[in-house]
């Protein structure tokens, strides 16, 4: 079933030209657009179906045999995130075309929306299938070209400032990732993954240790991960919250599987990594104590998706089977609760005019619905029992407290504090923004023309479906754990993946 392999990628990016083609056809493209997404995710969910069946599937594009051609890679890992990534962007998407007649059209272009985003989704699964480090990279490249134009849709100067150094970051990580690339390629002859995991170990250690902590940097940026981290709180809250929602949920997990992916294919370390753990430590504390210090619930979440990229870097640091599997339970846990905090920001927005929890106030009253859709997810997001967050917490916590020694115990308990500094700004939302009354310099409400009836019901919809989303990960936790635990012994012990790579290689 290898015909199933490149799908998740080559859908969006035909739909992409097609929707470039189209633009000036508002109604087609809000057709179009949701039918492409949704294919996305039949076809993520019919590979991901192969996989279970057959093990590893990959593909050399072109008939050129690895490691020399194009090489896209489907396993237990790249799948389960494709699933999970297209179902978060095609609600995402329902949720912005929702707004499209009354909020969204008034203040974007269409024809530049939607091809950008279905570029993006290209981008998105082209990382989780690319077998190379240079598709790797072409697929970075991808969304960074279609994030600027979605970051910058309905310029303002605070935007163009933002998408500025958004750019300007993202560009020095690509430097560092082609520099990168290319070093390896001059060390070792190739740049294929799966190669790569056969000839590195074979390199001087020092050479290794360059190679590894220069990816380290590389993705390390991409991620936001302490220090390298101030461009993201700084860009992400002044672009539309759609768009916030999609790169929260998935441009850093993006940079996360692939961190995964690199440092345990071609650099794995039997004992762990110290420096790494550092890092997780430091993330997860500097990111939930900036959550604190803020009153725009936009800048809060963006501290909080800091301050928890550092659980799935905790995880990694490990380098175990039970640290990855809590990582990857982590993955899927955050890209939907995090968007789906977003989203309900929106919404929050939508129904007060205000992001501010200076002036806001009263929701609980204003809107029952909106006060259950955001506690449901603040409480996963900081690891209330008997949450989708709890369950991915309690597994890097075990793991932690399972790799007997001293620096992972210490990293678990810093993990515990930051659920706490989490579970006390979501706290501090809720009590100034849902509890207390309405302050009286608040400002006015959006007009009721801003958005349609239908449209507000499809996005209150949506919403909805996010945190029941949420909630299934947490009722299926047995068989999740379970997929995630092999995907973690694939990562541990990858010769399925050499193998299935490697089978019928260009001598």
């Amino acid at each position: 079933m290898t015909v199933l392999v490149p799908l998740p990628f080559v859908l969006p990016l035909l739909g992409a030209a097609l929707a470039l083609i189209s633009r000036r056809r508002k109604v087609w493209l809000r057709v179009l657009a949701p039918l492409v997404a949704a294919g996305v995710v039949g076809a993520a969910a019919a590979l991901l179906a192969a996989v279970a069946r057959e093990g590893v599937l990959a593909v050399q594009i072109g008939g050129w045999a690895a490691p020399l051609g194009i090489t896209l890679v489907a396993d237990r890992l790249s799948a389960l995130l494709l699933v999970v990534s297209a179902a978060v962007l095609l609600a995402i998407l329902v949720h912005a075309v929702a707004e499209g007649a009354g909020g969204l059209e008034r203040r974007t272009e269409p024809g530049v929306f939607h091809p950008a985003y279905l570029a993006l989704t290209a981008g998105v699964c082209l990382v989780f299938l690319a077998g190379d480090l240079f598709n790797l990279f072409v697929a970075f490249e991808i969304m960074l070209a279609s994030s600027y134009v979605l970051m910058t849709l309905t310029p303002t100067a605070e935007r163009l400032r933002a998408g500025m150094t958004y750019t300007v970051v993202s560009l020095t990580s690509s430097i560092l990732f082609l520099t990168a690339l290319g070093l390896t390629y001059a060390a070792a002859g190739t740049v294929n993954l799966a190669d790569l995991s056969e000839r590195v170990p074979d390199l001087p250690a020092a050479t290794r240790t360059a190679l590894g902590l220069l990816f380290l940097v590389v993705f390390g940026i991409k991620g936001a991960i302490v220090p390298m981290h101030m461009w993201l709180p700084d860009s992400y809250p002044v672009a539309l919250t759609k768009v916030t929602a999609v790169f929260a949920a998935l441009l850093t997990k993006a940079a996360v599987y692939s961190l995964i992916r690199v440092e345990t294919l071609v650099f794995p370390r039997e004992d762990g990594s110290r420096v790494m753990l550092v890092l997780a430590a430091g993330t997860m504390l500097v990111g939930t104590l900036g959550a604190l210090t803020h009153d725009d619930i936009h800048r809060v979440f963006s501290f909080t998706l800091v301050g928890h990229i550092g659980y799935m870097l905790f995880g990694l640091a490990l380098f175990s089977v039970a640290g990855l599997t809590g990582a990857i339970l982590y993955l899927v846990h955050h890209i939907v609760v995090q968007a789906t905090l977003f989203l309900v920001s929106d919404l929050m927005q939508a129904r007060t005019g205000e992001t501010s929890l200076r002036r806001l106030g009263g929701l609980a009253r204003l809107s029952a619905f909106i006060a259950v859709v955001f506690f449901v997810p603040a409480m996963s997001v900081s690891g209330v029992p008997p949450t989708s967050g709890f369950v991915a917490k309690l597994a890097l916590f075990q793991a932690g407290l399972g790799a007997g020694r001293p620096m992972a115990y210490a990293v678990t308990g810093v993990a515990v504090l930051a659920s706490v500094l989490t579970l006390m700004a979501m706290a501090r939302i809720w009590t100034l923004g849902f509890w207390r009354p309405r302050p009286e310099d608040a400002g006015e409400p959006p007009s009721s023309e801003a958005y349609t009836p239908g449209g507000v019901r499809v996005m209150r919809s949506v919403t909805a479906v996010m945190v029941v989303g949420g909630l299934v990960i947490a009722v299926f936790a047995g068989p999740l754990s379970s997929w995630s635990r092999r995907a973690a012994a694939d990562l541990v012990d990858p010769a399925p993946y050499r193998q299935a790579v490697l089978d019928g290689r260009t001598p």
